[in-house]
Parts: structure tokens; sequence; C-alpha cells
């Protein structure tokens, strides 16, 4: 098995490596941000540590909006289809990837489901570790990750 895990966008212009060892936690989200950018019932993401995150190829575009908190949240997206590769201002250590956008995708198991009070009512958000709206912190879904086999 690689050290590194691969991915890109839809067209295949941005790709990008991730260090095995900088993912800090994998969950869904069932936020309807989320269901909207995976136009789907939830999204799959990926938090990483910065540093072990290279954009290999193409050109990054970046758009913002207001969280419920009242922070900024910083979408970086490929130019060419639009497609949102990571969530993460420049200054953070920590990047929320796409993780539907990974190569090999199949291998990574998810810990938990955040934003649970907009679970489409067919869609079973209660494995792992659940949260109805925002976790306080990232902590727990990041311990459970670190203890899969």
């Amino acid at each position: 098995m690689s050290d590194s895990l691969f991915g890109s966008c839809q067209c295949g212009e941005v790709t990008y490596e991730l260090d095995r060892a900088a993912v800090l936690t994998l969950y869904r989200c069932h936020c309807r941000e989320c269901q909207k950018q995976a136009a789907g019932a939830f999204g799959v993401s990926l938090k990483a540590r910065r540093d072990g995150f290279r954009i290999l190829r193409g050109e990054l575009g970046t758009w913002e909006r207001a969280t419920d908190s009242g922070k900024r949240s910083v979408a970086n997206f490929c130019r060419g289809c639009g497609c949102r590769i990571f969530h993460g201002a420049a200054s953070s250590e920590i990047v929320s990837l796409k993780a539907g956008l990974l190569d090999e995708i199949a291998e990574l198991w998810p810990v938990g489901n955040i934003w649970t009070d907009s679970a489409l009512p067919w869609i079973d958000a209660t494995d792992g570790i659940v949260y109805a709206r925002q976790p306080p912190s990232y902590d727990a879904l990041i311990e459970a990750y670190r203890r899969q086999p």
C-alpha cells in the first residue's frame, strides 16, 4: 500500500496527493450545503493536516460563504469543471477534502455523521459518532478514526 492517496477533480485538470499519515478523520456530513455539493444525500468529508496535502497540477479558484457560526468557509475548486476540491483558508493548518474525489475511496471508512438533523429520512445516519449539528470539536471523530484497524 502506498504512503499517499491521490485524487482529482471531475475533469482531471486538478490533481492532488495526500499523505496517509496526514489524514485525521473521515465522516459523512448531512448539511444542506454538502447535499447540494454532492448532488446527493450527504457529503463525505476528510479532515487532514495541510502540510500533508499537495496540489500536483492545475489551478484553484476560491469562493467564500458565511457559516452558521458566523465564520467564513473558503471553498477551493477547479476553475475548469467547478468541482470543489477542499475547504480551508490559506492560513488554516487543517483542510477538509471532498473525499469522493479520491482515487481509492473504497478503502477508507467513515467513523460518524454530522448535521444529522438535516439527514434525509431514508438515510440511516445513526452509525458511529453522531452529531445533530456542527460538532463542538472534531476530537471524538479524530480519535475514532485513529482507533480503526
